[in-house]
């Protein structure tokens, strides 16, 4: 049997070694470029949210977004709501929610320049159609304790 061996005849053995730096390359890339995005995707309305101390919530599902923003504008996720039809937005959430468990998670991002009445009032309409999971959404981390006003 005549096999080649590589030598003297111009032949080369094939390279058996697997070059990752390449691969490294590039997803360190799209690491960095997802770790950019992310943050960016999570706010629909834009709010200008008091600051808190408080910890993150654990997250089961997706919940759903009421927002009030700074001219008093409601939002139901980034859709534009009027007042006269949030109630019976509020309770086709609810009816759509009626063979679960529990209530969806509502999350209440209201400016910090809106009227404590104004949230108060939204509030109770949550609470009329029975979405009583209400969590209000704040920027973490803040160092104020007298109502939200560091930063101002």
């Amino acid at each position: 049997m005549n096999l080649p061996s590589g030598r003297g005849r111009g032949r080369r053995a094939p390279m058996a070694d697997i070059n990752v730096t390449p691969l490294v390359d590039v997803m360190l890339v799209l690491l960095i470029i997802f770790m950019v995005t992310a943050p960016l995707l999570t706010a629909g309305v834009p709010v200008n949210l008091p600051d808190s101390r408080a910890k993150a919530l654990d997250q089961e599902k997706q919940p759903i977004e009421l927002s009030i923003d700074e001219q008093g504008r409601l939002f139901i996720d980034k859709d534009e709501v009027n007042e006269g039809d949030l109630p019976a937005r509020l309770d086709a959430i609810a009816n759509k929610a009626v063979g679960a468990d529990q209530p969806p998670q509502i999350y209440l991002r209201a400016d910090r320049g809106q009227n404590y009445g104004r949230v108060a009032n939204v509030m109770g309409e949550l609470s009329r159609a029975g979405l009583t999971r209400i969590a209000l959404v704040t920027n973490a981390g803040g160092e104020a304790a007298d109502g939200g006003t560091a930063g101002r």
